[in-house]
């Protein structure tokens, strides 16, 4: 006599074992490995946002204003970041976050002559999806508070008369499981010298100061929301930016939540 149980047992087991080997299949033919792993941690550390809210402002020109100043300081930057700036520095990108723990934020460019320092764009644009902090971590979505300086710059398209050092390569695509929407966040980036070496490709993975500290914090396109700790622009601003940004000048950027670069 057949043992029904056993048999539908054994019918449960083969079905799931069909089931996984298909599921081995797909996974192989998606599997990352060796250089091209390392670049989709150095992409995943900025990119996708798949189930992040949506927020108001794209990236178009404008944005909230900051804090009127001394011409002689970038408003609402505090003496401590101000310290913190290179001396030769003359070109400053602020990114104003609107609270600690939002995606939106207002970005502006500051030129400095002698002492003056003057705005001359602004841009609405995004942040980490949930906000900022003074101790960014990898995969906490938050983007690090602080002063670094910008020396490097890249992206899927060719550089529009960069004078920052561009890589352009097909590299910087994102990967096709990220949502639609994401598609040209990189046609155009500009490193942040947080946790990396200066003078190298935004791609590079290496993170000096631990790779649990995070990196790939990166300026470039504006999808509409917030990102994995990025900030994001127009594409007209990243141009602007990519145009602008001399390495002679020492470029820095100035960023956190407006409490915070008021501290």
């Amino acid at each position: 006599m057949v043992d029904m149980r056993r048999t539908g047992v054994e019918r449960v087991r083969n079905a799931r074992a069909a089931e996984s080997r298909k599921a081995g299949v797909r996974t192989t033919r998606t599997a990352l490995t060796g250089a091209v792993a390392a670049l989709a941690v150095t992409l995943g550390a900025c990119g996708g946002d798949a189930g992040a809210a949506k927020e108001a402002g794209s990236g178009k020109h404008g944005g909230d204003a900051a804090p009127e100043a001394d011409p002689t300081r970038i408003p609402g930057v505090s003496d401590a970041l101000h310290k913190r700036l290179p001396g030769k520095t003359r070109q400053v990108v602020a990114v104003y976050g609107k609270g600690k723990d939002s995606p939106s934020a207002t970005v502006r460019l500051f030129t400095r002559k002698g002492e003056k320092w003057t705005a001359e764009r602004s841009w609405r644009g995004h942040n980490g999806r949930r906000g900022w902090t003074r101790n960014h971590r990898e995969g906490d979505k938050r983007s690090p508070v602080g002063v670094f300086t910008l020396t490097d710059a890249g992206g899927v398209r060719p550089a529009p008369d960069a004078k920052l050092p561009y890589t352009a390569s097909a590299a910087f695509t994102p990967p096709s499981y990220w949502p639609k929407k994401t598609r040209h966040d990189f046609d155009h980036v500009i490193a942040v010298d947080y946790n990396r070496n200066k003078g190298t490709s935004p791609l590079d993975p290496v993170r000096p100061e631990g790779k649990e500290k995070g990196g790939s914090i990166w300026l470039h396109l504006d999808h509409g929301s917030g990102t994995s700790g990025c900030v994001s622009i127009s594409r007209a601003g990243m141009v602007y930016l990519l145009r602008t940004l001399d390495p002679d000048e020492h470029p820095a950027v100035v960023m956190g939540d407006r409490a915070a670069l008021a501290r």
